[in-house]
């Protein structure tokens, strides 16, 4: 049983991820956070920042990185990591968890562990360094992770997927400006979103079959927080082995759920959960999917991570209630 409590740094803890993983440490019963890192709002109270922590927490950004750790969370943008961890560097102990895409995909040099609890729980709770899923990556890979464990994934898969706002970063931009979003719907990056090499990655790491075609079209949606998936294909086997399918693949993991019942959004909105149903008319299966995009998809997912590699209670400081209606 650890006696102290573990250690904790943010780096770029002033975005929408770093925010809800502050939210997610303050109250974790094990956690000291030790420092948040922000060059930009350094010397300000995190509060002024996140304004929902005022009256949690007194602690203020700092541009000054503190060596006495115990893991260091990397909440940077996309490229942002790398650079970091050229030009910063930590104790031979301390563990880091990365958020961005940077240490995602295999390649030789790369020593940071996949962290998909529910395809590599093993490999985190022995990792040093790990790389935390993409958002629509995570919901994506969950909704077909079974199939790929039984060798029964369909060469061909349409996916399309909807994302909330807070998806996009606290920057900016015109497609997150309220004008634009509120009333409307579009598609971007379709056959082409980044998240496809590391989706590829882990459904090949289950059923190696060469170059799956994922024909997913991911999509804006006019709302802050989640993702809803749609993956359709083909398959010959009866909705009740494909439940009995996916009721098994899940039975240990005890955040993702497989529901004979239609799911809805706001059944994981503000949760660490994965919830997951089939359809099937003769032929057609309908997977769907659904998480919190800056939870399960992001921050939470780090957490949950994190209690792997220290040895504690998976749901530890995870267990949290959606608001349903």
């Amino acid at each position: 049983m650890r006696q102290s409590k573990i250690r904790v740094g943010i780096v770029g803890g002033a975005g929408y991820t770093g925010g809800e993983l502050l939210r997610l440490l303050l109250n974790h019963p094990a956690v000291e956070l030790v420092f948040v890192h922000s060059k930009s709002q350094a010397n300000k109270p995190i509060y002024s920042v996140h304004t929902d922590l005022f009256g949690d927490t007194d602690k203020v950004f700092t541009a000054v990185l503190t060596p006495d750790i115990d893991v260091v969370f990397l909440c940077l943008g996309h490229g942002e990591s790398q650079v970091f961890l050229q030009a910063n560097s930590f104790g031979k102990a301390v563990k880091i968890i990365d958020l961005s895409q940077d240490f995602r995909l295999k390649k030789e040099e790369n020593v940071f562990v996949y962290g998909l609890p529910e395809l590599n729980k093993p490999q985190i709770q022995r990792a040093q360094y790990i790389a935390n899923p993409g958002c629509f990556a995570t919901a994506i890979q969950l909704a077909l992770l079974p199939l790929a464990a039984q060798q029964v994934l369909p060469k061909s898969i349409y996916i399309q997927a909807i994302t909330g706002s807070t998806g996009a970063g606290q920057g900016l931009a015109t497609t997150s400006h309220f004008s634009w979003r509120a009333n409307n719907l579009s598609v971007y990056k379709a056959f082409t979103h980044q998240h496809l090499g590391e989706i590829r990655e882990s459904l090949n790491q289950l059923q190696p079959q060469g170059q799956l075609a994922i024909k997913f079209i991911p999509e804006r949606g006019d709302f802050t927080r989640g993702i809803f998936v749609h993956a359709i294909m083909e398959s010959t086997a009866s909705l009740t082995d494909l439940q009995m399918m996916y009721a098994s693949y899940y039975a240990t993991h005890p955040f993702t759920h497989f529901s004979k019942e239609a799911i809805h959004l706001k059944q994981v909105v503000n949760t660490n959960k994965c919830l997951i149903s089939i359809e099937k008319h003769q032929n057609d299966v309908l997977i769907t999917s659904a998480i919190d995009n800056l939870l399960k998809g992001a921050a939470g997912q780090a957490v949950q991570n994190m209690n792997l590699v220290f040895g504690l209670d998976e749901k530890m400081g995870l267990n949290l209630k959606a608001s349903a209606f």
